[in-house]
């Protein structure tokens, strides 16, 4: 049954932002008087599930669920179709069409695509709000990444004042480095000493470069929330409650203290507590796999929600979309190394971000997320992307030449041949993740 839950999550999501990407080039095609000659969602190699034509342009469904496509007279697309370019231009045709006008078409699906994103987040926070976390209310402190350590922050230091000021939520703490708005911390220590660390004034460039973007995390108790039946802490009997004492004879008592203490081992003891009896657990795994866990924070951290108004609810909006577009064009460059490109996940992948039980919340946060990632990845100048046409367009636009058909031609089916490379080693590497 999860796995339904989440299948029909991420069928709804993706089909979602198809069918608005497609529009975003629909819409100024038809616009600017082009001939539309198929909105397809999915695509329909040899037949379609649904077809109906209306005007000069058919509508359906394909039976490949790898996207969709909008079929647009006298450009070189997906669909390989070179036929019309064999005859005269004619004025209905994209080619015939003025530059800027063949831009605008190109950039229109990745237009909608960080448009939908933005009216989620604010939808999203006008209608369920935001968290907000009071430094009192972070009961165990923070957990320190190491790259703040040398600076005197210490695991467990709870944030009093930021730039002598005490902040209204302590979760902002990590955008505002990023801001460079702080210029010095007031902290607790563990041991209840007081002190004020100043901040060099390239905190944001230290954090971008080591890959640091959350360097506060509010601490958490190792308390398990749920356990994946088929992960190494399933099979080997971990249950939702346990609470971890002891990773190899180690003291354990923060998530954190755990993820670093079962990071690259394969055989490990852990010691639970359970109905108040301490058991010990064998788990036997991979040293790049994951437990298979995730934490209860209830017992570690007091959330409050804040309601914002709707002209707040767009400020805060428009800074989640920003950010969630920054965060992930930082971590991309991960993809070009080893251990990134192992990661690389397909529809697996994305399938397991949804949870296994419906939330409207989680769901369209994942859709907005999703939304701005699609955009992006439609902006990378490859042929046979958005951004691969529209860098063309630009270079015809500087140069006054314009491409031949055929070059067209041929970096589409390059672009084709590389996109399909990259989608089947990503499910490829879902499949052993799978088996593993």
């Amino acid at each position: 049954m999860e796995i339904l839950i989440k299948a029909i999550q991420l069928l709804m999501s993706l089909s979602l932002l198809v069918i608005l990407h497609e529009f975003g080039h629909y819409l100024p095609a038809k616009l600017f008087k082009t001939r539309v000659e198929k909105f397809y969602l999915f695509f329909d190699y040899k037949f379609s599930i649904f077809k109906k034509k209306i005007g000069d342009t058919v509508y359906g469904i394909g039976w490949i669920p790898l996207g969709g496509y909008v079929k647009i007279s006298g450009m070189v697309d997906e669909s390989m179709d070179t036929e019309q370019l064999k005859q005269p231009p004619q004025p209905w045709e994209f080619r015939s069409k003025p530059a800027w006008q063949r831009l605008i078409i190109m950039l229109g699906g990745v237009t909608v695509n960080f448009l939908l994103a933005l009216v989620i987040y604010i939808a999203m926070t006008y209608v369920w709000g935001v968290q907000v976390l009071k430094p009192s209310d972070v009961k165990h402190g923070f957990a320190v990444d190491s790259t703040f350590v040398k600076y005197g922050f210490e695991n467990g230091d709870k944030i009093l004042k930021i730039n002598n000021v005490t902040p209204e939520n302590a979760l902002t703490i990590n955008k505002n480095l990023l801001l460079r708005s702080v210029k010095s911390i007031q902290v607790e220590h563990a041991n209840g000493i007081q002190e004020t660390i100043d901040l060099p004034k390239n905190i944001d460039n230290i954090m971008w470069k080591s890959g640091v973007l959350e360097p506060f995390k509010p601490r958490v108790l190792a308390v398990i929330d749920s356990v994946l039946n088929d992960s190494p802490a399933g099979i080997s009997g971990m249950e939702k409650g346990d609470k971890i004492v002891s990773v190899n004879n180690e003291p354990v008592k923060f998530w954190g203290e755990l993820i670093a203490a079962t990071k690259d081992k394969e055989n490990i003891t852990i010691n639970v507590l359970r109905s108040k009896e301490e058991r010990s657990i064998l788990i036997n795994k991979q040293k790049d796999s994951m437990l298979g866990v995730s934490f209860d924070n209830r017992a570690s951290i007091s959330y409050a929600t804040h309601m914002p108004s709707f002209g707040k609810s767009i400020v805060i909006g428009s800074e989640r979309t920003y950010w969630s577009l920054k965060d992930f064009i930082s971590q991309f460059k991960f993809v070009f190394t080893e251990k990134g490109a192992q990661n690389l996940g397909g529809f697996i992948a994305i399938g397991n971000i949804f949870p296994s039980s419906w939330s409207w919340e989680s769901f369209w946060g994942i859709t907005a997320f999703l939304s701005v990632m699609l955009g992006f990845m439609n902006l990378l100048p490859i042929p046979a992307l958005d951004g691969g046409h529209a860098l063309f367009t630009i270079i015809e636009m500087i140069t006054r030449r314009k491409p031949s058909d055929k070059f067209m031609e041929y970096a589409q089916l390059t672009g084709f041949v590389i996109l399909i490379c990259l989608v089947l080693f990503a499910n490829v590497n879902d499949v052993i993740k799978l088996f593993r």
